[in-house]
C-alpha cells in the first residue's frame, strides 16, 4: 500500500509538472508604481481576473521605486501588490529593473553617464542612458538584483524573474572610462601593438598605433572610421552587455534557483543590437522572450512576418517556451492581436503580454493605449485580450508548439556589423531566408554557426560576411558528411577582423563551392546595353528552363572552377552565371550571387523535394497552418477571403466544438484548431 501512495505521489508531481508545461499564458504589463493606490491595484486586479489573466508582468523601468535612495529599499507597498496576485490566482514575471539607472546613481558616479561621439556628457533625460559596462553601474545593479531575488524568490505569486528589459537599446557610451576598458579589452584580445596594428590594417593612410593608449574610438562626431575598427568595438560592447546579463542571471540562479529567467530582448535595430546568441546557446535563459509589435492593420501581414522573425532571431535553437513578453495593444484594428497571437503559437509561442494594461498618464509612452483608457475603463482591447484568454484555455493543453526544423539559417553577429555599409545587408538577407518558410508553413531556425551542431538537412548562409577559419571549417565538414548548403552574396568576403580576404572567394571555401568569385556588377550600369531594355535594377535569370524576374543593386562576377550552372542572367550584355551548384563530398554547395529573396523560390522547392524535408499543411495561399501533432492541425487565415481547408475524412473543431467531413470553410482573419478522427 505504502509503494502505491508513493508512486501515487510521484504520478500526480508529473502530472502537475506536464500540465504546466502545456499551459498557455495571457496577461498584460502592469505598473503599480505609477499610482500605489490599493484600491485602485484591487480594481485592476479584479478586471484581470475577470478577463481570465494568468500572468502580469511587474518591475520593468522601476529601479527606483524600490530603492528610492541610495542602500534605503522600500518593497513593502509592493509585498502587498505580489500579495494580492497571488489571492488572485495571478501568476508575475516579475523584472529586475536594472536599467534605467536612478538619477541618484548619475549623480552619485558621473562615469555612468553617457557621453556621445562628440564628447558630450548626455544628460540621462530618457530611458536607457547609462553607460552598462561601467563598473559602478554594475555593482549597484547586482547589489539591487541581490536585494529583488532574496525578497521575491520564494514568493508564491513568482512565476519567472525577467533579466532586464530591451538590454541592447540605449545609446553606446564614448567617455574616457569606457575606452580604458576597451583598451583593456584589445591588450587582451591581441596582447601587442604589432597584432594590433595587423588587425587593424594600420599601415593604411598613416593610422600605425605605437601604444594600446593611443586608441581611441572608431567615430568621431558623425564620421566613422574603418571597418575593422569598428567591429571591434561592437564587439567589445556585445561582450559587456552580454557579461552584464551573466552575471544578474547568476545572482537570481543563486537566490532563487526554481524561479524560471525571462528576457525581452531588444533585436528591432542593427545599429544597436548586441550578440544575444550568446545568452540563447548558454542554456542560463529558461524562456526567451522579446517584444512582438506587427503594427495596427488587419489586413496586411508584412509586420507579422516581421515581428515572427524577431521572436525567431531571440529564440536561436532553444527548445523552450516563447514568451512574448510584451505584445501590442496601441491603436490595433479590431481582431489584428487575436490574428496576431494565434500566429506566434506556431513558432513556439506560450505567452501574449500585452504592453500595456492601462494607457499612460505621462512619460515619453503617455499616448500608447493600453487595455484601459486615461481613466480606467475597459476599451475594446480589454475585450480582445479577454476572448483570446478564453480560446487559449481550450486548446493549452496541446500547446506550446515546439518547432521541428530541418533547415537552418545562419546568424552571424559580426556579419550584422560589418555588412552594415553593403547594399543588402546581412539582417535583410536572413529575414528574406525566413520569408521563405513563412510563406511555406514551414520550421525553420535562426542559427548561431559557430555554436551550432548544424543538425539540419539545409543550412542558407545568407550574406555572412565575416568567416573565420573555424566557421569555415564547421561548412566545410558538414556539406562533406552529406549537408546541402546555398550561400549567397556578401558572404564569406572578409576574415575575422574585418579585412577582405586576399584569398580566392568565397573566402576559404572556394574550392567547396566549386567557384571564384572576382568582382561584382553594378546592374543600373549594365542595363545601359541590355538586351532586355530593362532599367535600374531590373534582371531576368533563367533556372532550369523557368524565368525568374528579380532585382538587384549589384551581382557577383562568378567563374567556374568545377560547378555546374543552374541560373544565369540573361537579359544584359551577355550571359553571365549566378546560381551554381558543386558536389563536395557527400554534400552539395550552392552559390547564389545575389541577394536572398524571391530568386530563390524555385531553387527552395527542389530541394525540399530533393532532400525529403517535411512541408507544411497543404493550404491555400493566405492561410498559416501548422502540424501541432500527428493528430492536430493549427489554422489561421491572414487574408481578407473565406478559404477551403481541405481535409480528407471527419474532424473536430476544438476552439470551437465543431465536427467537419471532408472540408471546412475558414473565414476571414480567423484561427481553428482540429484534431483528425
Amino acid at each position: 500500500m505504502k509503494h502505491k501512495i508513493v508512486l501515487l505521489v510521484v504520478s500526480l508531481f508529473f502530472f502537475c509538472a506536464l500540465s504546466k508545461a502545456q499551459e498557455l499564458y495571457v496577461g498584460a504589463n502592469y505598473h503599480p508604481h505609477d499610482d500605489k493606490n490599493v484600491e485602485k491595484i484591487k480594481s485592476d486586479i479584479s478586471l484581470m481576473k475577470a478577463a481570465g489573466f494568468k500572468v502580469v508582468r511587474l518591475g520593468h523601468l522601476a529601479w527606483d521605486s524600490y530603492e528610492p535612495s541610495d542602500g534605503v529599499f522600500d518593497f513593502e507597498w509592493f509585498d502587498g501588490v505580489m500579495d494580492m496576485m497571488d489571492e488572485a490566482g495571478i501568476k508575475v514575471i516579475l523584472d529586475i529593473a536594472i536599467r534605467p539607472a536612478p538619477i541618484w546613481l548619475h549623480h552619485k558616479y558621473p562615469s555612468i553617464d553617457v557621453v556621445d561621439a562628440s564628447g558630450n556628457v548626455m544628460y540621462p533625460n530618457h530611458r536607457y542612458m547609462e553607460d552598462a559596462g561601467d563598473p559602478m553601474f554594475q555593482k549597484y545593479a547586482l547589489r539591487f538584483t541581490d536585494a529583488v531575488t532574496k525578497r521575491y524568490g520564494k514568493h508564491p505569486a513568482l512565476l519567472a524573474f525577467g533579466i532586464d528589459n530591451e538590454s541592447g537599446d540605449g545609446p553606446i557610451s564614448y567617455s574616457e572610462t569606457v575606452r580604458q576598458r576597451y583598451i583593456a579589452w584589445l591588450k587582451n584580445k591581441y596582447s601587442t601593438v604589432e597584432s594590433l596594428n595587423k588587425a587593424w590594417a594600420g599601415q593604411r593612410w598613416s593610422r600605425i598605433i605605437n601604444d594600446f593608449q593611443e586608441v581611441g574610438f572608431p567615430v568621431s562626431g558623425s564620421i566613422n572610421g574603418a571597418p575593422e575598427r569598428r567591429l571591434d568595438f561592437r564587439r567589445f560592447i556585445s561582450d559587456e552587455i552580454n557579461g552584464l546579463l551573466l552575471k544578474v542571471m547568476e545572482v537570481a540562479n543563486v537566490n532563487a534557483p526554481k524561479a524560471l529567467l525571462n528576457t525581452n530582448a531588444w533585436y528591432y535595430s542593427p545599429s544597436k543590437y548586441f550578440d544575444y546568441s550568446t545568452i540563447a546557446y548558454s542554456g542560463k535563459m529558461t524562456r526567451e522572450g522579446c517584444g512582438f509589435y506587427p503594427g495596427p492593420s488587419l489586413t496586411t501581414n508584412w509586420g507579422i512576418m516581421n515581428a515572427l522573425f524577431g521572436m525567431s532571431r531571440i529564440q536561436f535553437e532553444s527548445t523552450n517556451p516563447f514568451w512574448c513578453s510584451e505584445f501590442t495593444t496601441m491603436t490595433a484594428v479590431p481582431n489584428s492581436i487575436r490574428k496576431s497571437a494565434y500566429a506566434t503559437l506556431m513558432y513556439g509561442g506560450q505567452m501574449i503580454c500585452g504592453w500595456t494594461w492601462q494607457s499612460m498618464h505621462g512619460g515619453e509612452e503617455q499616448y500608447l493605449e493600453g487595455m484601459l483608457d486615461w481613466d480606467g475603463v475597459p476599451n475594446r482591447k480589454y475585450d480582445e485580450y479577454k476572448k483570446i484568454a478564453t480560446e487559449f484555455k481550450k486548446i493549452e493543453k496541446f500547446f506550446p508548439y515546439k518547432p521541428q526544423a530541418e533547415v537552418g539559417m545562419a546568424f552571424s553577429f559580426p556579419s550584422q556589423i560589418a555588412s552594415s555599409v553593403f547594399p543588402e545587408q546581412h539582417d535583410s538577407q536572413l529575414q528574406a531566408c525566413f520569408n521563405l518558410f513563412y510563406y511555406r508553413n514551414m520550421d525553420a531556425r535562426v542559427v548561431e554557426m559557430g555554436k551550432s551542431a548544424l543538425d539540419y538537412k539545409l543550412l542558407f548562409i545568407p550574406g555572412v560576411a565575416v568567416m573565420d577559419k573555424a566557421i569555415a571549417e564547421k561548412i566545410r565538414n558538414y556539406v562533406k558528411k552529406g549537408g546541402t548548403v546555398v550561400m549567397t552574396t556578401n558572404s564569406a568576403i572578409v576574415e575575422e577582423n574585418g579585412q577582405v580576404f586576399s584569398t580566392t572567394r568565397p573566402g576559404l571555401l572556394s574550392d567547396v563551392f566549386g567557384i571564384r568569385v572576382g568582382s561584382y556588377e553594378e546592374t543600373n550600369v549594365l542595363n545601359e546595353i541590355s538586351r532586355k531594355s530593362y532599367t535600374d535594377k531590373r534582371l531576368e535569370l533563367t533556372y532550369k528552363n523557368r524565368t525568374i524576374q528579380a532585382e538587384s543593386a549589384r551581382f557577383d562576377v562568378i567563374e567556374l572552377k568545377g560547378a555546374e550552372v543552374l541560373g544565369t542572367i540573361v537579359s544584359l550584355d551577355k550571359d553571365y552565371p549566378i546560381i551554381t551548384s558543386n558536389r563536395y563530398g557527400k554534400g552539395r554547395a550552392i552559390y547564389v550571387g545575389l541577394p536572398a529573396g524571391g530568386v530563390l523560390d524555385p531553387l527552395v522547392d527542389d530541394l525540399i523535394n530533393d532532400l525529403s524535408i517535411k512541408k507544411g499543411p497543404e493550404v491555400p495561399e493566405g492561410v498559416m497552418a501548422r502540424f501541432i501533432d500527428n493528430k492536430h492541425i493549427l489554422y489561421l487565415n491572414i487574408s481578407g477571403e473565406p478559404k477551403q481547408i481541405q481535409l480528407n475524412g471527419k474532424s473536430r473543431s476544438i476552439l470551437f466544438d465543431k465536427n467537419y467531413s471532408d472540408s471546412f470553410l475558414l473565414q476571414p482573419y480567423e484561427p481553428e484548431f482540429v484534431e483528425l478522427k
